[in-house]
């Protein structure tokens, strides 16, 4: 999958999740994405979230959140 769509797709849940939960914000929107999308697309966009960095189009909130989903990931694994 392409990583714009999935960019706005999460994007849009973090700007969703900041005005409801303030602080906890990037865990809440990490923990969505581990409950709703599927692990392909997970993999597409920390993959994108990587290898572009600071020019990945995410929002603050989103790339924090990729960051719990990262380390979330490795929690699980190790």
């Amino acid at each position: 999958m392409r990583p714009e769509p999935l960019v706005k797709m999460v994007n849009e849940i973090a700007r969703f999740f900041e005005d409801a939960q303030g602080e906890d914000a990037a865990v809440e929107v990490a923990q969505h994405l581990r409950r709703f999308w599927t692990p392909a697309m997970r993999a597409g966009l920390l993959t994108h979230w990587r290898s572009a960095g600071a020019a990945s189009g995410l929002v603050p909130l989103a790339a924090r959140a990729l960051g719990c989903l990262e380390q979330m990931s490795n929690k699980a694994a190790g």
